[in-house]
């Protein structure tokens, strides 16, 4: 009972960094929360950044969020198999734990394993995601040595009318999906609620002869993995005359996925993602904003094989699955106080404190299931004449791993012509997982410290007429990286460091939009035992464009995506090829409101693995009828 009203004092107000402050005078596809935790343009930031806005997301018809991140500056996947399958994210090199996600401002990521699950959450109910590269441990806390990726859900318009959507898609092996939403809202308040499924029967997650090759899934299971997911969404909010703004979200989805496996180690799994929160903004005076937030996330999985419960340490199965065996639930709660005050024209003092607490209930028996954190943080913007500057700070008080210390210094000039120059440095850590520490039957080590990274960058950009290009280039140094010992303990024993070149181009030309990126990386293990040799499943080279064109109520559209190879193992004994992808896309506008849309995906059939031993989609085909008023 206490567990549930402190679950219930914290959704009365959450954490919504979502401070997607609604700035009118400020567009939604240019302005962006995440990098500082205030509202500035994309023009403002001294950090690398991509904007994927609901525009976006309609043009490239994406199936998955995989389909949207993947080939954007320093993003790089892997997946275990097809649609629904485990995928891993890494942002400029680190590993796939070293990214903060947030749903609307809430911290998602299982506790146990600490991987945000990607694969999970519904492409329908994304309204824009910003990508921030680089650390923002100084911010944020613990695990944003790479970066943060927040996922905004969508809104409510202030327009005083009802606005319903719908989408309907059908595809390749017996893919399904379906979505209806509902949106309104006046001057003062706004909602926005969704439900969604979709459904296919995938791909042979697992390639045969993995397990007389000891690699991939360890087990020869010839079939189809079926991946079904179920989700829904609300939000809304009020905003009183003198702009004090009170709003609320929630998501849930989720999912039933098959896998190859085995009786130890399953072949099926449930799992179930929920976010929940509120926020508080209010001016107390003129120069002060503050923002009270607090939220939860929820991360629920139970393992079945053959549709038993399986719990591998036990040795038995049960056939009664609403009494399960083998499940790992996750808790989050979390909440904050910020103070945005303008000290002067152009000079802006962020400061606040976070809480968050960490809980896990599991079949495993871990040897500690809680743990606390608090952070206190401040941020200093200021502007002078052509030169700008951020300086930040931040310290974090953890009841596993103790105190820990991080910060930022930032420094940009514009030049004639919007050319503008930046440079940067910042320290960041991540927090060893439950897994890392409490894990039993001597798996776990309580004595490891944090992995602590220092990086710096330089970067130049220029938005000019129909053009639009930047490049950065950075380094990274992570030391005590965590890495497990000849008796599968993990220790702090690793080092590495990433050198990286990112470049991205954009332009209008005769119609057409072209936007293309590319990565140049060298994300190296710095060690006694495998120096020099690449970090497993992150490729030295990536590059996308995405070419798109309107010719009235016609749309034609295709992104061209190539990775350079890259390995499956610390030992570098196992190569993943390299790879290139065509997807070609149309649309046909053939009422006002309503559109018809297809894409080809992996147009070639192109044969790759980005995990070894794991299958990917070939050619798969999908088509869409969408009802989208004019008024969203």
């Amino acid at each position: 009972m206490k567990k549930t009203l402190l679950a219930a004092a914290l959704l009365s107000c959450t954490m919504a960094v979502q401070a997607a402050e609604t700035d009118a005078a400020k567009s939604l596809s240019t302005v962006i929360v995440t990098a500082t935790r205030t509202a500035i343009t994309t023009d403002e930031a001294l950090s690398s950044v991509t904007v994927i806005t609901r525009t976006d997301i309609e043009r490239l018809q994406p199936a998955s969020v995989r389909d949207l991140l993947v080939g954007l500056p320093g993003v790089a996947f892997s997946q275990a198999g097809g649609m629904g399958e485990q995928s891993s994210m890494f942002l400029r090199g680190t590993n796939s734990t070293h990214v903060l996600v947030l749903i609307d401002g809430i911290r998602i990521g299982a506790v146990g394993a600490g991987l945000p699950a990607f694969e999970q959450i519904p492409v329908d109910q994304i309204e824009r995601i910003e990508v921030v590269r680089g650390p923002r441990s100084s911010l944020y806390g613990a695990d944003a040595i790479g970066g943060v990726i927040q996922i905004f859900t969508r809104h409510g318009q202030q327009d005083g009318a009802l606005s319903p959507s719908l989408s309907a898609s059908a595809g390749s092996r017996s893919y399904m999906d379906g979505h209806a939403g509902l949106s309104g809202g006046d001057s003062h308040a706004w909602f926005n609620v969704g439900l969604g499924g979709q459904y296919t029967s995938g791909i042979n997650a697992c390639r045969v002869g993995a397990a007389e090759a000891g690699a991939g899934c360890f087990a020869d299971e010839p079939d189809h993995d079926a991946y079904r997911n179920w989700n829904g969404m609300a939000n809304g909010g009020y905003r009183w005359d003198n702009g004090t703004e009170l709003s609320a979200t929630w998501l849930r989805s989720k999912n039933f996925v098959e896998y190859d496996g085995s009786p130890y180690g399953g072949n099926q799994a449930v799992n179930q993602q929920e976010v929940a929160g509120a926020r508080l903004a209010f001016t107390p005076l003129d120069a002060w904003k503050v923002t009270l937030s607090a939220g939860q996330s929820r991360d629920d999985a139970a393992t079945y094989y053959q549709g038993t419960y399986d719990d591998i340490f036990a040795g038995v199965q049960t056939y009664y699955p609403r009494t399960p065996v083998g499940f790992a639930n996750s808790r989050r709660n979390q909440a904050s106080w910020q103070n945005d005050i303008t000290l002067a024209t152009n000079q802006l003092l962020t400061a606040g404190v976070d809480y968050q607490q960490e809980h896990i209930d599991s079949d495993t028996g871990y040897l500690k299931s809680s743990r606390q954190d608090t952070g206190v943080f401040a941020q200093y913007m200021g502007t002078f004449g052509r030169n700008e500057v951020q300086l930040a700070a931040r310290h974090d008080h953890n009841d596993q791993f103790g105190n820990h210390a991080t910060g930022s210094a930032a420094w940009g000039y514009a030049f004639d012509h919007d050319l503008r120059l930046s440079a940067s440095y910042g320290t960041a850590f991540h927090a060893p997982t439950f897994n890392d520490i409490y894990y039993p039957f001597g798996l776990g080590n309580p004595n490891l410290r944090p992995e602590k990274s220092r990086s710096g960058e330089l970067g130049l950009s220029q938005k000019q007429g129909a053009w639009n290009w930047a490049v950065n280039a950075y380094q990274t140094q992570i030391d005590q990286l965590i890495a497990l010992d000849p008796n599968f303990v993990p220790q702090n024993i690793s080092k590495a460091r990433i050198r990286g070149l990112e470049g991205q181009l954009g332009a209008s030309l005769a119609g057409w939009q072209v936007q293309g990126y590319l990565t140049l990386q060298k994300p190296e293990n710095r060690d006694d035992v495998n120096n020099d040799k690449l970090l497993p499943r992150r490729p030295e080279q990536t590059a996308r464009v995405d070419v798109d064109r309107q010719f009235q109520a016609f749309g034609l559209g295709a992104t061209w995506f190539v990775s350079g190879k890259a390995y499956d193992d610390l030992a570098n004994q196992h190569r993943l090829a390299g790879y290139a992808t065509t997807d070609l896309r149309a649309s046909y506008a053939f009422l006002p409101d309503w559109r018809v849309e297809a894409k080809l995906a992996n147009a070639f059939d192109r044969h790759y693995e980005t995990a070894y031993y794991f299958n990917q989609p070939g050619r798969t085909w999908f088509l869409t009828l969408r009802y989208s008023p004019s008024t969203r």
